[in-house]
């Protein structure tokens, strides 16, 4: 459980104080010009291997933690409350990963020159999935509240 959360905090929380106070205060202190690309082109390098990691050890502890509860049906089962939530939870975090491989893979990789129109789409694929990651959180939570506790 401790890793699980680790590796959320450090994609998901890292998405989110991105968008929400780091990027701004980039932009108020340097302005928009070819300072805050660079800035933000140096951030997402070194954060995409930490989110590659992150999504790796999510996938790992999330399969192990699943099996733990007695209300787990398979993978993507909706047979009950915790499944829904869990299953939920499972396709939003895939979305998830998709948006950050297309957006850091295709769209944003140093090797392309980054026009207006892909800044922007970068940028907008960026905010969707922070508002994805507070969905993951939230049926997190719904997944924590429906688990049946440990006996014993």
């Amino acid at each position: 459980t401790f890793l699980h959360d680790l590796f959320t905090v450090i994609w998901m929380g890292g998405l989110i104080v991105t968008v929400i106070s780091y990027l701004p205060s980039i932009k108020k202190s340097l302005g928009a010009g070819p300072q805050v690309k660079k800035v933000m082109m140096s951030f997402q390098k070194r954060q995409s291997i930490w989110v590659y990691i992150s999504m790796g050890g999510l996938i790992l502890t999330g399969l192990l933690m699943s099996n733990r509860n007695p209300e787990f049906d398979s993978l993507f089962g909706f047979g009950n409350a915790y499944s829904v939530a869990l299953s939920i939870k499972h396709i939003l975090v895939i979305l998830m990963v998709g948006l950050t491989l297309y957006r850091s893979l295709i769209v944003s990789r140093p090797q392309v020159v980054m026009t207006p129109e892909k800044e922007h789409l970068s940028f907008k694929l960026l905010v969707i999935n922070v508002i994805l990651a507070v969905a993951v959180l939230f049926s997190s939570g719904l997944v924590s509240a429906f688990a049946k506790p440990f006996s014993g």
